[in-house]
This record gives structure tokens, C-alpha cells and sequence, in this order.
């Protein structure tokens, strides 16, 4: 059956109110949305046109596992080396190097023994006695003998025998020999600075002994006082006593004053060169009237002075009374010394020796090779004394000298090595 309605669909009484029910929007409701996960790159891409293509081409791969050293601010640009790596398969490191030096540790018994010698030489005997004696109890073997050494020389120079004799039986107990024995030390006659140099004449005084008189030359250009010995001379002629006497003129025109030791050793060859009548040797006759002057034997200078004008029928030199040296001062302290098979001299320094400059050290040191200096009477060197030595000694080593300490007692050893001594010269200890 048809139906027939006559009415416009805008019209309001198109659809019946129940009608509309059927055409209400349903209520939204909220539901979860899956996490946001990236696109590959090569969606991202072909969304992103033909641009993000070419940025794609031009762009490199990305690290399997962190990031790139270009995404790391303020990064070095990496260069790669156009050379072949270095090969390092037979490279030795040094052990030492010259820049950095690792600081040893220091040797307990080298301590206390560079401490008690400094004390020594200081002159504080109780504390010397003190350290030494805790040492002794520290150190019963071995290396510490040293240190037992050295008491033994301290009870000895300080004239402690009773202290000596104990000691003794200790020592014997603790290191199985026998100990040193007991000697009277010498007397302790102070040694001190004395403001002269002293030089050695080296060689014969005769004219072709250039080396000599260079040294000499030297000797009184430097020296306002100068000790000249002249002990060592065993021949002379006209022309050596010529350029001594030239030199004694210069020293006394720049106002030095030059002492002669050996005079009469000198004025034993010149007696047998000035002869009377005789017009030779004139340098000689010169040299005799010299020292005529210098010992004050006026007599004598008018005898030689008469028959030096009628031998060369020349007025002879005045006499001048102000330059007369009255004594003689004593030469160089000397003693003989056996160096293997040979006996030879050696330069003996003795005493309680304070603030000396050993002058005339030099003056032995030009004559002999190997240097040997006796210390075997010195009591007692204070610190600025040994300072001194080492200074002198290394100028004589720096000539290619060989330099040899015998017997210094154990403080003074001590003290050598202190100051460095050890460095230029050899230290020969006496035996027990």
C-alpha cells in the first residue's frame, strides 16, 4: 500500500520528535594513543621532498654506539696522518732521566756520621760525644763500624783514655777483631790564616827556565806579599839571576814585598860564580849584593861592592837600610813519603788548623805529581778551613794532578766527605 505525504522536508513537522533521537551525536570518549615511535629515516625523507633527499645523500652514517667526535662541542678536528704510524716495537725508555731525579733516601749512618763531624769541627765535644756514643748503641755491625771509628779517634784526640780502654773491650765483642790501640795525639797548635802566598820556584834559576819565571810573574802580580822559596835550586847562571833580580825590582816598584826563602842555599852557588878580577857572571855579582841587602850583613854588602867596581870598573848599588829582612821565614813544611817503591815529599798540614788558606799549597802542588798532603798531626779543621782546600785542590786538579790525603784521623775523613773532597782526591785512612 502506497503512502502519499504532502509536506516540504524543511518544513519543522517533517520528522516526528522521535525521529531525531536517531540522528544525535554519540558522546566522545577518551582512549589511550600508542607511544610516538620515529619514522625511519627514509620515511622522513620521502615526506620531506627532494630537500631532505639531498640532505640525506650529503649526510654521514651515525656511530654504531654514542657519539661522533663532531657532535662533541669545542672538538679537535680529526686528521688523519698521511705518514705511516711510528714504530715504537724496539723503543727504550731511560730509568734515570736528567730532568727529573728521584731523591734517595738518606742513609741513617751516613747522617749521624756527616752530623758529628760537623759538630767536631765546630768544637762542641759533648754533643759529639753524645751522638757518637748513641750511634755505637744503634749500630753494632756492619757498615756502622764507621761510626765506632770515629769515637775511638774522638776519646783519642780529646785525651779520654779510660773511655778509650772501654770502648775497646765493647768494640771486640761487637765485631770480632781487634780494635784500634791508643797513641798520644799530637798537640793541637792552633793553625791560622796567614794574609801571604807562597810559590815554589820550579826548576833550575837559570835564563832558559821560562816556565819558572812565568809562574813567578804570575805569583807577584797577584800577591801583595809573597813568599819566594827558592829551596829546590840546585844551579844557577847570569841570565837566571838576571830575571830574578828584575822581578824583585818590579814587585818593589808596585809596592809588593817578596820574602826569599833558601837564601843560603842560593848564596852557596853564587859564591862559587863571583870571583874577584874575574869581570863574568855580572848578574851573579848583582844577586850576591842582594842578598847581602835583605839579610843585613852590611859588611859583607861593602866587600862584595868594592870588588864588584874594580872587577867591572862600574859604581856598585847603595845600601839601603830600610829594605834589610832581618829573619828568614821558615819554608815550606815538608816530610818524606813512600809511594811504592819511591820516596817522595809531601805537603804536612798539622794542629787545630781555623780559617787558613793553605797560601802555599800552590807553590808545593807546581812542583810534584802526585800531590800528597800528611794529615796525620792535624787535630782538629774547621769547616771554612776544608771550604778553602777544596777550592785550592780543584784548581791543582784541573792540571791533570793525582791528589792524596794520608791518614787523616776519621772525623776530619768525614769532614772531607762532607765538603767534597772526596771528589778531587783520594783518602788513604790510616791502619789500625
Amino acid at each position: 500500500m502506497c503512502y502519499k505525504t504532502n509536506f516540504s522536508p524543511t518544513s519543522p513537522q517533517a520528522f516526528p520528535p522521535m525521529v531525531f533521537s536517531f540522528f544525535k551525536k554519540p558522546e566522545k570518549k577518551m582512549v589511550a594513543r600508542p607511544a610516538a615511535v620515529p619514522r625511519p629515516r627514509e620515511e622522513r625523507a620521502a615526506v620531506s621532498g627532494t630537500e631532505a633527499e639531498d640532505k640525506h645523500k650529503n649526510a654521514t652514517p651515525p656511530p654504531a654506539a654514542g657519539l661522533a667526535r663532531g657532535d662533541l662541542p669545542f672538538a679537535t678536528p680529526v686528521v688523519q696522518p698521511e705518514t705511516p704510524p711510528l714504530d715504537l716495537s724496539e723503543f727504550v725508555f731511560s730509568e734515570v732521566s736528567t730532568e727529573y731525579q728521584v731523591e734517595a733516601e738518606v742513609d741513617p749512618i751516613d747522617a749521624d756520621a756527616e752530623e758529628a763531624a760537623m759538630l767536631y769541627a765546630n768544637g762542641q765535644d759533648r754533643a759529639v760525644r753524645a751522638l757518637l756514643e748513641k750511634s755505637t748503641r744503634l749500630y753494632r755491625s756492619g757498615a756502622g763500624e764507621r761510626l765506632w771509628l770515629m769515637l775511638f779517634d774522638f776519646f783519642r784526640l780529646t785525651g779520654q783514655k779510660a773511655a778509650f780502654e772501654a770502648l775497646e773491650i765493647e768494640y771486640a765483642e761487637c765485631f770480632e777483631k781487634s780494635p784500634p790501640g791508643w797513641r798520644e795525639a799530637v798537640a793541637a797548635v792552633p793553625t791560622r790564616a796567614k794574609a801571604t802566598g807562597t810559590v815554589l820556584f820550579k826548576g833550575e834559576l837559570t835564563g832558559d827556565n821560562a816556565a819558572g819565571f812565568d809562574t813567578l810573574r804570575q805569583a807577584v802580580d797577584k800577591n801583595l806579599h809573597l813568599r819566594l822559596d827558592l829551596s829546590k835550586v840546585r844551579r844557577l847562571d847570569a841570565a837566571g839571576c838576571e830575571q830574578l833580580l828584575a822581578l824583585l825590582l818590579q814587585a818593589r816598584r808596585k809596592r809588593h814585598e817578596v820574602e826569599l826563602l833558601g837564601r843560603d842555599q842560593i848564596a852557596a852557588l853564587l859564591d862559587g860564580r863571583v870571583i874577584p878580577g874575574r869581570a863574568e857572571d855580572r848578574g851573579c855579582w848583582l844577586l850576591k849584593l842582594e842578598f847581602c841587602q835583605l839579610r843585613g850583613q852590611l859588611e859583607a854588602f861593602e866587600e862584595v861592592a868594592i870588588d864588584y867596581a874594580v872587577t867591572f870598573e862600574i859604581s856598585p848599588p847603595s845600601w839601603e837600610p830600610n829594605r834589610v829582612q832581618e829573619t828568614e821565614p821558615a819554608a815550606l813544611d815538608l816530610t818524606l813519603a813512600v809511594v811504592g817503591d819511591l820516596e817522595t815529599e809531601a805537603y804536612v798540614i798539622k794542629g787545630d788548623v781555623k780559617s787558613s788558606r793553605f797560601g802555599d799549597l800552590l807553590a808545593y802542588a807546581a812542583a810534584n805529581d802526585p800531590v800528597l798532603i800528611d794529615c796525620s798531626a792535624v787535630t782538629r779543621m774547621d769547616f771554612l778551613s776544608a771550604g778553602t782546600l777544596l777550592n785550592v785542590l780543584a784548581t791543582v786538579k784541573r792540571t791533570g794532578r793525582q791528589i792524596v790525603f794520608r791518614h787523616p784521623n776519621h772525623l776530619l775523613a768525614e769532614l772531607f766527605r762532607v765538603v767534597g773532597l772526596k771528589n778531587v782526591a783520594e783518602i788513604v785512612l790510616a791502619r789500625n
